[in-house]
């Protein structure tokens, strides 16, 4: 295995920081905490993490806010705890940059999985679709660069949005199901979890324009090619 992964975990309650901490320890993972939001911002930045365990609530600045300030400096990825299983509260947390979610009470395994199916979608991402530039009727992406332009407009994707939009454009027209989405972008192989896909493709949609991507009702999605 190569350089040991380091997760920043973020959670104001000791107790559930000490448990997830332990875990992801036990798991192989060098793991720095913060307990409020401001120490949450100082030590991304002092220990440059690979994948931030956030919570929603914290005390100083809240979880959404700390997500939208840390993917300004440097995208990474973020699973999101939230209290309450509240879509409008998901999007929110998607919009600002994070790629995945959990709702408390969680498992300690499907938590240490997530973190896993994250760090693996990043080393992966690329392959996804060949280097270079793919333009699909005036949406641009640049694999490797891992950035994508609607237009002349550069639009700011969170690592999951982008891997979501690569499996997407790697197949232009040909629909998806979500638990094909879940099993190849998420690297969940289970058909359990596709309104995290719904949520995802929302936020998508929102970035690079509602008719980009089409909805098969009781199927699941496809990129148009053009306007």
């Amino acid at each position: 295995m190569g350089t040991t992964r380091r997760v920043l975990v973020v959670e104001d309650e000791p107790v559930i920081n000490g448990a997830v901490t332990d875990r992801l320890a036990a798991a192989g993972y060098d793991v720095v905490r913060a307990f409020d939001g401001p120490g949450a911002v100082a030590e991304f930045r002092a220990s440059e993490p690979d994948v931030v365990v956030l919570d929603v609530m914290l005390p100083g600045l809240d979880g959404h806010e700390v997500c939208r300030r840390i993917q300004a400096e440097r995208p990474v990825p973020v699973l999101m705890l939230t209290a309450a299983d509240d879509e409008a509260d998901v999007l929110v947390g998607l919009a600002v940059g994070a790629d995945d979610y959990l709702t408390k009470p969680f498992r300690m395994r499907e938590l240490v999985a997530r973190v896993a199916a994250l760090l693996r979608r990043v080393e992966r991402a690329t392959e996804l679709v060949a280097p270079g530039t793919t333009d699909l009727g005036g949406l641009r992406i640049d694999a490797g660069a891992r950035r994508v332009w609607a237009g002349d407009d550069e639009v700011h994707l969170t690592p999951t949005e982008f891997d979501l939009l690569l499996r997407l454009a790697a197949s232009p027209g040909v629909v998806l199901t979500r638990e094909r989405l879940l099993s190849e972008v998420w690297d969940w192989p289970g058909a359990s979890g596709t309104r995290t896909v719904d949520s995802h493709v929302k936020a998508l949609r929102a970035k690079i324009g509602t008719e980009r991507v089409r909805t098969v009702h009781g199927v699941g999605y496809a990129l148009e090619t053009g306007r």
